[in-house]
């Protein structure tokens, strides 16, 4: 890949007290080396800046929420360049929130932009109360996201009522306006029938449409990125599921705890269920963790710590290792997620669906696990590998063994980076979430505990 192009277009931007101008790259100290703390900290300002772009410039005009996918090349599947996202949406209202905090976008612009995504979403198609995967952004409509799911996704919807529950909170003791915002948000929660996606099983289901009832027939059990659905369900003032739900559907009756060693660390939940490698995309450490504090919480099952951080530092180490000696895999430049691939879309992660592709929202949305070693990635792409990052930070995905990338973004994998990072330096994400008294209920209902004085 070429270099050297991303800094040249800056004219000028300052964060954290460091102007980084147009006049080229940081100087040889700062690019070489031990980086300064300051650099540091600029960086991470930087990229919380243009990934919120994505959500805040590259909104779709009528909802004011996030596209599926923003192509820089033009180049779009099937015109699809105005299909609203409802998952990446929800990661976007907390990426609002990092907005207003770092001082990217007034309190009041802010505000004003999740009031017009509430009332979208209060027009929108639903079905028993969950959004669909895809909306037709000016319309609002249902956009199938395949054949079968034209219905409700419940997944898609837990993100966003993450990302609302969230918003809620940093606006509930504000002025006539945000207690409005605060209101919305509580009538589109209570709305959401958790328990009827149940089926009066012992399960949550994924999907269901209205042209195809419950066909798509996807159960969600055993360790993925679903574990913030199923609190939510049990937080829900209206329509909760049962305990045994959680402790059936998705634990397995415990063997959800069945874990195994790789790279040296347990894996401390059931991977390799969904396959035969130990353990999956990084994403499974990121979406419920956007909102869900993972530092202290603990259930029957897990320490969520220490869950997340091995996941992150297997594919750390996994890097390092390059047991298929892909070319550039190493300490700085690791992390294997969903994302665009060399051909198509892929659930990039160690063992066989290790394709030599690696994405930069993997190491970037794991600050909060692996502060070091994504520091050395976030160095990487800024200060030596530039033609890799464009207006909304790091471009999906790239491959230095195949000569690959494109001027991409997804907004799922767009989403997790400022929160993430957020999370990693203040905490306010987290925070605020795990202040709600709907959520606090739900946790203790599942029998979790959650420590925030924990130090790992």
């Amino acid at each position: 890949m070429n270099r050297g192009s991303f800094f040249s277009r800056l004219l000028l931007f300052a964060v954290g007290g460091l102007l980084i101008s147009c006049g080229g790259r940081p100087s040889s100290s700062a690019a070489g080396g031990a980086a300064p703390a300051g650099l540091e900290d600029s960086l991470l300002t930087l990229l919380q800046h243009q990934t919120f772009q994505y959500f805040w410039e590259g909104a779709e005009p009528v909802s004011g929420m996030a596209r599926e996918r923003i192509h820089l090349d033009g180049i779009y599947p099937q015109n699809d360049r105005e299909v609203v996202t409802l998952g990446g949406s929800g990661f976007g209202v907390m990426a609002i929130l990092v907005g207003i905090e770092r001082g990217f976008i007034t309190r009041e612009e802010g505000l004003d932009r999740l009031r017009r995504i509430t009332g979208y979403l209060a027009k929108a198609d639903r079905f028993h109360g969950a959004w669909p995967h895809w909306f037709d952004g000016p319309t609002g409509k249902v956009k199938p996201f395949s054949k079968k799911d034209d219905g409700g996704d419940l997944v898609e919807t837990a993100f966003m009522i993450q990302g609302l529950l969230t918003v809620a909170e940093y606006f509930r003791n504000g002025n006539e306006a945000e207690q409005q915002l605060v209101s919305d948000i509580t009538r589109l929660w209570h709305e959401v029938e958790w328990d009827w996606y149940t089926q009066g099983k012992d399960v949550l289901y994924w999907h269901w449409s209205p042209n195809f009832g419950w066909e798509m027939n996807f159960p969600v059990g055993g360790y993925n990125e679903c574990l913030v659905m199923y609190l939510l369900a049990a937080s829900s003032p209206t329509h909760p599921i049962r305990p045994e739900v959680y402790h059936k559907g998705w634990a397995h009756d415990g063997a959800i705890a069945r874990d195994t060693v790789y790279y040296g660390l347990n894996t401390v939940l059931n991977f390799y269920e969904h396959g035969p490698d130990p353990t999956g995309p990084l994403f499974w450490a990121h979406y419920s963790y956007l909102g869900l504090n993972p530092r202290g919480l603990k259930d029957r099952y897990a320490d969520y710590w220490k869950l997340n951080r091995n996941h992150a530092l297997i594919h750390y180490r996994y890097a390092v290792d390059n047991p298929k000696g892909y070319e550039g895999y190493g300490e700085n430049q690791w992390g294997l997620t969903s994302s665009y691939s060399v051909r198509g879309y892929a659930g990039h992660h160690p063992g066989d669906q290790d394709l030599g592709v690696i994405s930069p929202t993997a190491a970037l949305s794991s600050f909060p696990y692996t502060p070091e070693e994504s520091m050395k990635f976030l160095r990487y792409l800024y200060l030596e590998a530039d033609s890799l990052v464009g207006k909304y930070g790091p471009y999906d995905a790239y491959s230095h063994t195949h000569r690959w990338y494109l001027p991409r973004y997804l907004a799922i994998d767009q989403g997790p980076v400022p929160v993430m990072v957020e999370n990693h330096r203040t905490g306010l994400l987290w925070n605020l979430f795990m202040k709600n008294r709907d959520v606090q209920q739900g946790l203790q209902t599942l029998g979790f505990t959650f420590n925030p004085e924990y130090q790992p």
